[in-house]
């Protein structure tokens, strides 16, 4: 009755629910034309987690880890007085840039000099203009040589690989204004390159975070576009009627809107997921539109007039796509209680588009083709389609003459899936989800064939005391810890107060490099009556070192190893560094409370690799928790828990055959392709739904036995499934036009998956119906029989 009550207001306030509709869309459009992308790294962790907490106090105390651009080449001139002052040219051009805080190439490079008058250390360029002789370029290459602090930095062993460091202001590297910046960068850069016949490479956490947002952006309105022409041919083919493709897409073109709007009015930004919203929003919508039309044009077939028809359509399909709807919106939803601020924006404005969008479609398209002529058999004759119907009546004899065939081949396939699944591999990496070809990822790995890489790498030091940073004490462990950190490829050399003191020491001692080490105790407290004196821009390392002297850092780069990699670093690395900075290595005991030290591993590269495994930790959560929702949608639709839960497995199945085939294609899980299985989960469910709603409806209006109801129910609504099913297929296929990989296999395997999930519900769902319910059947009859 509720439903009945749902239609007929519907046909009798159409006026004015449209009205209203528009009203609330013009609205939203206004607060969708508010949208902005976001420019920070994904939140991933929540900000309770204690990596998070961790890496945020590191920022707050010593500014965004990764701020710097790094630029090379690759070349035999650098020590030509021609090519060196055009490289040197090109750093300055770039250090003119706004939001620019500094730049470091072998053209830029600072000594530091003993100042005996004033008793402290200056910083002289070595490079303070233009050099206008090879002697002064020949002199400039052998200071560098006698510096080892620059060693491995600036220049690469081999001596051709070149480096140029930029240092964005770390108040810009978060918001809009970077991109202008990269691509002032990316300008002069350019014309250096074509100016020297060279290729000039660009890497960096700046650079690839600018890359990805444009590309995001570029993708949104991309994916908008493929998504409506596909979904509009597919339904112009199927229903043969313009007016048909017009207002389905007039609909999801609605809720689009509204769904754009959720992200501005929920203070959201467009992130990599975020991004993908709308065009989900029309392949996910047009199913809505296909089943009310079908069940339209099925009723007039039947002999209904115009508002009949029109009413039992809304009746009988809105309770259906209710749950329908529903069901998807878990598949997202569920991604709400994770608690990753990137997953839960991205649930929670999906899971409000759909609904929004199926509100909409149960209204408009109703009311739109009531004010329209009543469509001439031959619109409808798609309901007859030739090739559909034979497909129906092959899946009608196997689901009742082959039965014990389907449960065979679909024990061999879930046999051979799982031994696919168990070979998935657990890996992301920053830059992975990037085809090998682009120049993103080609210019990574130059930098780290060259320097071993860009990611950065952070460990924390707390003393626990102020002015403990300085002691001997202090920098003799951070020396022993640097020592661990050097017997791994993985990282550079690092930049800390050991490596600065060294190159104090080196310039105390008259700049010799045999000084370039951590000078005694005796040495080093006269080394620090130079050192208070060091104040503002003067202090070069101050980066490096609280006001209190109570916090420092070490700071490394390193490639981009994988998740499954810096995990097995951090194992082995944190208890080294807890180790050395807390055991008596006199006693093997641990020091007294108030003489610890706390040494945390943080950085970029960390917080990205915990993020990976929160991830993969909360898949299962996800999807079980999808998997027991629909089970108690299924229990209210059915009032039968036994067949709930049977009905339940033609949608997890194909979740099982999915992961199979990530197995055995070697597709990796991360970030981007853990959104499969609860997405695909939550559509898949759609047939199932729509198939026991029909099923229930046979049995109980119709007055069939089991095998009529099942046959009735696969002819009905195996039309709509199957457009559906195209439809949903086409419509995620166009995600394989991203250039980002994990968008594609996203795209690819939720296709199949969303096929053979309409296979699944079509052959195997009713074959368990036809199981199940005979043999219940045959038992009520033994039970009932006399005796």
């Amino acid at each position: 009755m509720f439903w009945h009550r749902v239609s007929a207001f519907i046909l009798k306030n159409r006026v004015a629910l449209i009205v209203l509709i528009l009203a609330g869309t013009a609205f939203m459009g206004y607060q969708a034309s508010r949208v902005r992308l976001s420019y920070e790294i994904a939140k991933i962790l929540p900000k309770s987690d204690p990596d998070f907490k961790l890496y945020d106090s590191f920022k707050a105390r010593f500014g965004q880890d990764g701020n710097v651009l790094a630029i090379g080449v690759e070349t035999d001139s650098m020590y030509r007085l021609s090519f060196f002052n055009d490289w040197y040219a090109l750093s300055q051009k770039i250090r003119r840039i706004s939001s620019i805080r500094d730049v470091v190439s072998n053209a830029n490079l600072y000594n530091i000099v003993r100042d005996d008058s004033s008793r402290t250390f200056r910083f002289m360029p070595l490079v303070p203009r233009p050099v206008t002789t090879q002697a002064e370029v020949d002199s400039i290459r052998s200071q560098i040589a006698r510096l080892p602090f620059y060693e491995g930095f600036v220049s690469d062993s081999s001596g051709r690989a070149h480096l140029m460091a930029v240092t964005f202001d770390p108040t810009q590297v978060n918001t809009r204004n970077r991109i202008n910046v990269v691509r002032q960068i990316e300008a002069v850069v350019d014309s250096f390159g074509v100016q020297h016949g060279l290729d000039v490479h660009l890497s960096g956490m700046p650079y690839i975070r600018t890359e990805f947002t444009a590309k995001v952006s570029n993708e949104l309105t991309l994916f908008m576009v493929l998504a409506f022409v596909v979904t509009a041919l597919i339904l112009l083919f199927f229903f043969r009627s313009v007016t048909v493709m017009v207002a389905a897409a007039l609909v999801v073109g609605v809720g689009v809107v509204w769904s754009s709007a959720y992200i501005s009015l929920l203070g959201f930004e467009i992130t990599i997921l975020t991004g993908l919203i709308p065009p989900l929003i029309i392949v996910i919508g047009i199913p809505n539109c296909i089943f009310l039309l079908n069940r339209y044009h099925e009723e007039l077939n039947k002999g209904r007039d115009q508002r009949q028809a029109l009413a039992i359509a809304i009746e009988k399909v809105g309770e259906t796509t209710f749950f329908a709807n529903v069901t998807t919106s878990i598949g997202f939803f569920v991604f709400y209680f994770t608690n990753s601020p990137l997953l839960l924006e991205f649930g929670l404005v999906a899971a409000l588009g759909i609904m929004t969008t199926y509100a909409i479609s149960l209204i408009l398209i109703p009311a739109i083709f009531s004010y329209l002529p009543v469509p001439s058999p031959k619109k409808r004759s798609h309901m007859d389609r030739r090739y559909v119907a034979s497909f129906l009546n092959w899946v009608n004899h196997l689901v009742s003459q082959r039965r014990v065939a389907i449960y065979t081949f679909i024990s061999l396939v879930t046999v051979i899936a799982i031994i696919g699944a168990l070979r998935i591999n657990a890996i992301g990496f920053v830059v992975d989800d990037l085809p090998k070809n682009d120049p993103i990822y080609t210019d990574l790995k130059f930098f780290e064939s060259r320097f071993r890489g860009v990611m950065p790498f952070e460990v924390s030091i707390d003393t626990k005391r102020p002015g403990r940073v300085l002691t001997p004490q202090t920098l003799t462990k951070m020396r022993l810890l640097d020592r661990e950190f050097s017997k791994y490829p993985e990282f550079t050399r690092p930049i800390s107060l050991v490596e600065a003191v060294k190159f104090f020491y080196q310039s105390y001692r008259g700049g010799d490099p045999r000084y370039y080490l951590l000078p005694p105790a005796l040495e080093l407290q006269k080394l620090s009556g130079y050192l208070p004196k060091l104040k503002g821009s003067e202090n070069r390392f101050k980066g490096y070192l609280d006001s209190t002297r109570q916090f420092t850092r070490i700071s490394y780069q390193m490639a981009d190893v994988g998740t499954v990699r810096v995990n097995q670093l951090l194992s082995e690395l944190q208890p080294k560094a807890d180790s050395i900075f807390n055991i008596d290595r006199a006693t093997g005991q641990r020091v007294a409370p108030d003489e610890q030290y706390d040494v945390r591993i943080t950085g970029n590269s960390v917080v990205f690799t915990r993020g990976n495994d929160y991830l993969l930790k909360n898949l299962a959560e996800s999807t079980v928790l999808a998997i027991v929702l629909v089970s108690i949608i299924l229990v209210i639709l059915l009032r039968d828990i036994r067949l709930s839960l049977i009905a339940i497995l033609p949608s997890a199945l194909p979740l099982v055959v999915t992961a199979g085939i990530m197995g055995f294609a070697d597709i990796h899980l991360k970030p981007s392709t853990i959104l499969i299985f609860s997405i695909a989960f939550g559509l898949s469910s759609d047939g199932t739904i729509y198939f026991v709603t029909k099923y229930r409806d046979e049995l109980r209006n119709s007055r069939l036995s089991l095998s009529q109801a099942v046959a009735a129910t696969i002819q009905y609504t195996g039309v709509s499934m199957f457009y559906t099913a195209i439809i949903l297929f086409a419509g995620f296929a166009i995600f394989t036009a991203s250039t980002f990989q994990g968008t594609i296999a996203l795209g690819i395997l939720v296709s199949i998956t969303l096929l053979m999930g309409m296979a699944s519900n079509l052959i195997l769902l009713p074959a368990f119906l036809l199981s199940v319910d005979k043999k219940r059947s045959s038992r009520s009859a033994v039970r009932t029989e006399p005796l």
